[in-house]
Formats: C-alpha cells, structure tokens, sequence
C-alpha cells in the first residue's frame, strides 16, 4: 500500500504573530516534529506545503527526505494548500497512491504512534476515510482513499478536509487523538508548551 503524505505548513500564524511552524516544542520546531513523524511512517512521499516564512520554514526540513512545495496563495486559505500538496505528489507517483495522510503542523498530540494507528485503521477497515477523534469532531490528521481525491481537489481555498469528512459520516471510520485540539494559535498556547 502506497500511502503519500500531504504536511499543511503554509499558514501565516496571524493569532500568533510569527511563524507557529518555527515554535519549539519537545526540543524542535512544529513543522521538523511533523515532517519527522511522516516521514518515519516510509509509506510513501512526504510532501510539505509551504508559504508564509518560507526560507525559515524550509530550513528546518534540512535533512528530512520530503518534498517541499511553494504555495504562493497560502493567505487564501487551506484548501488551495491541500490542492497544491496533492498536486506534487501526483507529479511523484501518478497514479500509484492507494491513499493520501493529510496533517497541520500544530496539534501538539499527534506523534508517529497516531499517524500509524489511522494507517492500521486504514488496511484494516476498508473505509474510504479514516479521521482523528478528539473533542467531539472528527478532523485531521486524517487518511482519503484514492477515489475521496477528488472531493480534496475541488475544495475551494478556504475549505479545509474537515467538511470532506464530514459530507458523508457513514465512510469514516475513527481513531481516537485524546487532546487533539490542543493547537498552537496564540501567545498563551505557546506559553503553555513551556
């Protein structure tokens, strides 16, 4: 199974003020954390979709075997980065993916152990959509099967994949994140990983 891995790490932290992809947590930055954890998962290309910062951000995939991908309407929302992650790796591996992982670089409780168990759930189950379970919603990270592709695509720029998961409940399967809200978007979240 050939599962490639879109990282959304182009948005421009404007709650916060700088850069959330640059904030230290557990010894290195959210976005090297994220890339790390995809990458150790070695189901497919990690691709990472990048905007605002982009240099500084990019620096610190340094090493990390991952495609980096511009995405110069970031501001425009997250569905044209989704689009745009997507789009390289079709370039990558026409048509060979199974599926595409779908994460954000801030949600403090993802590791390699979660992105691992919606995989499992994935082979195990069938269904073509395998989400995150955390505080009354299912989200990302979240895993699309082949033919879910589509409805990713034509997500306007500032749709995100939670309403393709949402549209029809009956095809998704779960994998409980307990504390998967817990985010970086403000000066206090960041004073609370601290």
């Amino acid at each position: 199974m050939r599962v490639g891995v879109v990282l959304l790490a182009a948005g421009g932290s404007s709650r916060l003020g700088h850069p959330k992809q640059l904030v230290r947590y557990q010894g290195t930055t959210l976005v090297r954390r994220a890339a790390e954890a995809a990458v150790s998962l070695r189901c497919g290309p990690v691709v990472v979709v990048l905007g605002a910062a982009r240099d500084a951000v990019a620096a610190e995939l340094t090493g990390l075997d991952v495609r980096a991908v511009d995405h110069p309407d970031w501001a425009a929302g997250p569905g044209g980065s989704l689009r745009a992650g997507l789009g390289a790796l079709r370039e990558l591996e026409p048509p060979a993916l199974d599926a595409v992982l779908v994460l954000l670089c801030d949600q403090l409780r993802v590791d390699a152990a979660h992105l691992r168990a919606l995989l499992a759930a994935f082979e195990r189950g069938g269904a073509p959509v395998v989400a995150s379970a955390y505080e009354d919603t299912r989200g990302v990270p979240a895993l699309f099967a082949r033919g879910v592709f589509p409805e990713l695509e034509a997500l306007g720029p500032a749709q995100g994949a939670r309403g393709v998961i949402a549209r029809e409940p009956s095809r998704v399967v779960t994998v409980p994140l307990p504390g998967g809200g817990a985010d970086v978007d403000t000066a206090e979240d960041v004073a609370r990983l601290t």
